[in-house]
């Protein structure tokens, strides 16, 4: 690759706040034409990049954001990948963490940047945050080392000033312009006067490795909240789900859950039905550690697998990948103890 010409950003808008405008006549929000992209944010010229866009027609809300639409998105990156230097995605917030996890999975051996970003409030309102979020984001996508490689070679969300890790992400705030928090893995990058780069907490893959893209998925996954008193027939009938694979267990603490015989007996019956069973807390913060209470080791008896410091969306996302992949009971089990994009920290 010529490492003189101009970079060049692949910016791929799938809907959400930032795509929005507000109709001069009617003064209700309408999506925006990309084809209009450089007159609405005339800052993206000073760059001298080479920056072109890409569409989905029609837009799509992110609560309707599906696995079929992540696959739209690692084939239109996969198919234009030795043409870009970096991706960036506008995509609405609500489940930006969902589909920033998941194709942290999708896009094995990723060597370029996929920054996923968007707004509060949209691009034609005055406050609006969606152009600070747009610029910095390309600027990071289109970001490389001397040498010609991607500073950040990995799937991550750009929103107010920070730079985080896709699948350690999680939406917190639905009215602060400071929407996303990575508790469990520090910040990749903060936007202040300068890009500061914290060049030894981003993933750094095999350059020489081309690009693995995957596009199956199985949604047989649920998430399971415990809470003081759940009845037992709940948890018999969502366990006994019909062609339930997986379940996303939100215990308490460090990993805890009642020990009441009939629960552990559920959990068992579902471990020899094939059922794969992740604890994660239900605190924002921290790891689960089974071995630590005894209200814990009777989940560990029963055949429950760690969820170590992983969000919610990167374990549901994770599943739904090592399902839709076909792995056996056995080989899930496995890879859900190994972070295979730096998904969680193992103890």
């Amino acid at each position: 690759m010529n490492k003189n010409r101009y970079p060049s950003v692949l910016l791929i808008y799938t809907g959400g706040t930032i795509g929005m405008i507000e109709n001069q006549e009617t003064g209700a929000l309408e999506a925006f034409n990309f084809d209009q992209l450089i007159e609405n944010v005339p800052e993206l010229k000073r760059f001298n990049y080479s920056i072109d866009s890409y569409q989905f027609t029609p837009p799509i809300d992110s609560s309707d954001m599906e696995p079929s639409l992540w696959s739209k998105l690692v084939k239109i990156i996969y198919e234009n990948y030795d043409k870009y230097d970096g991706f960036v995605i506008l995509h609405g917030t609500d489940t930006m963490a969902f589909t920033a996890s998941a194709l942290s999975f999708m896009l094995e051996d990723l060597s370029k940047p996929v920054i996923l970003t968007g707004s509060q409030l949209p691009i034609g309102k005055l406050r609006t945050d969606g152009k600070e979020n747009l610029i910095t984001a390309v600027e990071i996508a289109a970001a490389k080392n001397p040498d010609g490689t991607a500073i950040v070679p990995e799937v991550c969300i750009f929103f107010e000033n920070h730079l985080l890790r896709g699948n350690r992400t999680t939406k917190i705030n639905a009215e602060n312009f400071n929407a996303f928090r990575s508790y469990n893995y520090p910040t990749l990058a903060t936007a202040g006067i300068h890009i500061k780069y914290e060049h030894d907490k981003i993933h750094h893959p095999d350059p020489t490795k081309p690009l693995k893209p995957y596009y199956l998925y199985d949604t047989n996954v649920i998430v399971l909240t415990l809470f003081p008193g759940i009845q037992e027939n709940i948890i018999r009938n969502i366990l006994q789900t019909p062609g339930l694979r997986a379940v996303v267990l939100k215990t308490y603490g460090s990993g805890n859950a009642p020990q009441k015989p009939w629960f552990i007996k559920l959990l068992k019956e579902a471990k020899e039905r094939g059922i794969v069973i992740v604890n994660i807390s239900q605190c924002l913060t921290g790891m689960v550690e089974m071995g630590r209470y005894e209200t814990g080791l009777h989940l560990l008896d029963a055949g429950v697998i760690s969820g170590y410091d992983s969000t919610v969306e990167a374990l549901i996302t994770k599943l739904m990948f090592l399902l839709g992949h076909g792995k056996s009971d056995k080989e899930i089990r496995e890879l859900m103890n190994q972070p295979i994009a730096g998904e969680f920290t193992k103890a």
